[in-house]
């Protein structure tokens, strides 16, 4: 998984770095800047179909289409994770991988923030370990790269720089591995 997410996000380095640039251009634009926020948050959506992507598909007006459901999803998602990461944090990182997925059903499929939620839940139900560990491989990668990186007198913040870009490339990468691999299987078992 990490292997082939770390390639597909190579495949579409240039790509995903000039829509972060576009990105970081638009935030000043209301209106336009949800949209591409939105869209940005499909990266990994887009990803898992397999192609190199387009960076200007974050000006498609079909993300701004979705604000609604958008902020209803991040809004419900925030209003149950803060109060279960009350209790020593666990159960809201518990939750939190159950519905690592809903925002890409929701603007992949369509769906209702809560059944986006539901299906999220299904479809990540006995991967999250798997899920988990994938991000904690690349999180523990990060920083012991960085930490030698760094004592490199001179470019060691460039490089550090440079391994931020590929850490969030390789992150989205797997992402899409996850998330074309989850919801496949979700979806074939609700099909049986």
């Amino acid at each position: 998984m990490l292997s082939e997410g770390i390639a597909i996000g190579i495949k579409n380095l240039a790509s995903l770095l000039v829509a972060s640039v576009l990105w970081l251009v638009t935030i000043w634009i209301p209106y336009l800047n949800v949209g591409t926020t939105i869209a940005m948050s499909t990266i990994p959506i887009e990803l898992s179909k397999g192609k190199v992507i387009s960076p200007l598909f974050i000006f498609d007006a079909k993300y701004r289409r979705y604000m609604g459901e958008y902020f209803t999803l991040k809004g419900m998602m925030w209003m149950a994770i803060f109060p279960a990461s009350l209790f020593v944090i666990i159960p809201g990182m518990i939750i939190s991988l159950g519905w690592s997925l809903a925002l890409f059903i929701l603007l992949d499929k369509g769906v209702a923030p809560g059944e986006a939620m539901i299906r999220s839940n299904r479809a990540t139900y006995g991967y999250k370990w798997t899920i988990f560990g994938v991000g904690f491989v690349l999180n523990v990668l990060f920083l012991i790269l960085a930490l030698i990186l760094f004592k490199i007198p001179h470019i060691g913040i460039l490089l550090v720089f440079i391994l931020v870009v590929v850490l969030m490339v390789a992150r989205l990468g797997c992402n899409a591995v996850i998330y074309r691999n989850l919801v496949e299987e979700e979806e074939e078992e609700s099909v049986a």
